[in-house]
């Protein structure tokens, strides 16, 4: 597996649990901590940021660990992963409703971290030599 493959995954994978901790953790740290809400990591735009990390991060790394494993499903979870957070954040910024934003970013983050895993998973053992994977 080239070593750009497995970085990204690693990346893409890390961003999706940043954001489910900014997600999670913010509004309790702002619970405990008011001060906290003065922060710039606490306002949407952080989450906004994170999307467009993820989002062409995961594309990246899914496409090309499919063509390496062949397994679509892979592709499929991770894509309908970055659809619940692109729609967290319209339907967040529609409906200001915390509720369906945080479902939607915490149920799409941990459907791309899963499809990363798997996608990493599935690189390992596909065997074969360099010339063949590039």
């Amino acid at each position: 597996m080239k070593l750009s493959s497995v970085a990204t995954d690693k990346v893409a994978i890390s961003l999706s649990m940043l954001c489910l901790l900014h997600c999670l953790a913010v509004p309790l740290l702002i619970a405990v901590v008011p001060s906290v809400a003065a922060m710039a990591f606490t306002d949407e735009s952080f989450h906004l940021w994170l999307v467009l990390a993820v989002f062409p991060t995961s594309i990246y790394a899914l496409t090309m660990g499919c063509k390496r494993h062949k397994q679509t499903k892979v592709v499929m979870l991770g894509g309908i992963g970055l659809t619940l957070l692109v729609l967290a954040l319209v339907l967040g910024g529609i409906f200001h409703n915390e509720v369906i934003e945080k479902t939607l970013t915490a149920m799409g983050t941990l459907l791309i971290g899963f499809s990363h895993f798997q996608n990493f998973k599935l690189c390992q053992k596909t065997s074969c030599d360099d010339a063949a994977c590039s």
